[in-house]
């Protein structure tokens, strides 16, 4: 593959997509390659951070990496890739305006993550709100904020109770570091609406199975749901939602009362675009890799993350899998994109292999949980790892002194409070003055 410029084409901006190209570009000359990422948003969104974006603590815009900033020697599309011809190497890209087109490559990464697992509950679609983009946690952010407002303004007893409930369906580390990080926001929020008391607000977490936090040992998972219990936040475990029409929440343990929130964090599957495009995909819609990353009997194409079944080395059965965490992504891109210049150079290809270091958790200010190579953490020590561990992983020198600098104002000045509800109705005010 020498002597001609190659064309690798990225599918997908996010841990997997933004951390290769970074790394391929810099040990891949122009004369070489052309790098080409497409991704439906022109930025990578760091996710662990979306808890503490959504609670106030991290400025929303810190928690975001421009993809074109950090991707200076690499051609960045903002669009879709909605099929890929591998045969006749090619993938078809849907821009945000305009009509489809088709694109090139000698090699392709196919990296465009994973979507929220929803399931067919009536009422989950018109008033659940999901918890994997920035959008959705600023939206969250105002909507719980909002709610407070309007329970300090009405009146009505019944709709100010079911304003003042909030609900979330799912306890892995997405939805327990949510419903942890945001009550922790209203509690504080609480002291600036003198009729509400923080123990009128009630906070729901619904777990289908028989404990939260699967990552984590089972006495750690038990000792957080003891320290949510402690703050007065119902987790209902072996527990599912049945019904969420007209904002009334119905709960497999025959609960029944009506909320404003609702929130999913109930897992994710991966993208449909590889089962889509007829490629090589196990049972769960995941592409099989081989422990190299190349995907299984499909030459010049590779994958990594939450779309990629890739075989787990660090473990001695056979069978094992790399479960779908960020921080085999953020490794498995490293390997991917070594393994990249290896196949340009036409060199022999190495394989993936890290064992698992353990799960952090914040539980809101100064809590947390942690299990580091099997010795468990909690408290505040926890919640400084927590914080450090993440610090240390968030892309770009410039994000982190942004958060650093974040967290640092957050010592010294009171948390910010403020709901900016007109982000969900930007045009409202104009629509009403154009009214005659």
């Amino acid at each position: 593959m020498t002597g001609t410029t190659k064309r690798i084409l990225i599918v997908g901006g996010g841990y997997v997509g933004m951390y290769t190209a970074l790394r391929a570009q810099k040990k891949l000359s122009a004369g070489q390659v052309e790098i080409v990422v497409v991704d439906p948003q022109p930025n990578m969104t760091y996710q662990p951070f979306l808890p503490e974006a959504a609670a106030g603590s991290i400025e929303p815009r810190h928690v975001v990496v421009p993809l074109r900033r950090v991707l200076k020697k690499c051609r960045v599309l903002t669009g879709t890739v909605t099929d890929i011809d591998h045969a006749n190497r090619t993938a078809t890209i849907q821009p945000a305006d305009g009509e489809p087109y088709d694109l090139d490559y000698d090699l392709i990464v196919v990296a465009p993550g994973s979507v929220a697992r929803t399931l067919p509950i009536p009422g989950l679609r018109e008033h659940g709100i999901g918890f994997k983009t920035i959008g959705e946690a600023i939206f969250l952010r105002n909507h719980v904020l909002s709610r407070l407002d309007f329970a300090s303004s009405t009146r009505d007893e019944a709709a100010r109770t079911r304003a003042l409930n909030f609900v979330f369906v799912g306890g892995g580390y997405a939805g327990v570091e949510a419903f942890a990080e945001l009550e922790d926001m209203a509690r504080y929020a609480c002291r600036y609406y003198p009729n509400i008391d923080p123990g009128q607000m009630r906070w729901v977490l619904v777990e289908a199975a028989n404990r939260i936090m699967p990552e984590v040992s089972v006495k750690l998972a038990a000792y957080t749901v003891e320290r949510l219990s402690k703050r007065n936040m119902d987790v209902r475990l072996d527990t599912r939602l049945e019904s969420a029409v007209d904002g009334q929440i119905v709960l497999s343990d025959g609960d029944t009362f009506a909320a404003d929130t609702l929130v999913w964090t109930a897992g994710v599957k991966a993208h449909r675009l590889a089962a889509h495009s007829g490629l090589p995909v196990d049972d769960k819609g995941r592409l099989i890799c081989r422990a190299n990353l190349s995907v299984k009997g499909v030459e010049g194409m590779f994958s990594a993350g939450d779309i990629a079944a890739v075989p787990d080395l660090s473990k001695k059965d056979p069978d094992a899998l790399c479960g779908p965490s960020a921080q085999h992504a953020v490794r498995q891109a490293k390997v991917l994109a070594d393994n990249l210049v290896r196949t340009v150079k036409g060199q022999a290809l190495k394989d993936y292999k890290h064992a698992y270091a353990g799960s952090v958790a914040s539980l809101g200010l100064y809590r947390g949980v942690a299990e580091l190579y099997g010795v468990k953490v909690r408290g505040p020590l926890a919640w400084f790892i927590h914080r450090t561990y993440h610090l240390s992983r968030v892309p770009t020198v410039n994000r982190k002194v942004r958060v650093l600098a974040d967290w640092t104002a957050a010592l010294f000045f009171p948390r910010e409070v403020v709901s900016m509800g007109q982000l969900q109705m930007p045009k409202y005010d104009f629509e009403q003055a154009t009214v005659h």
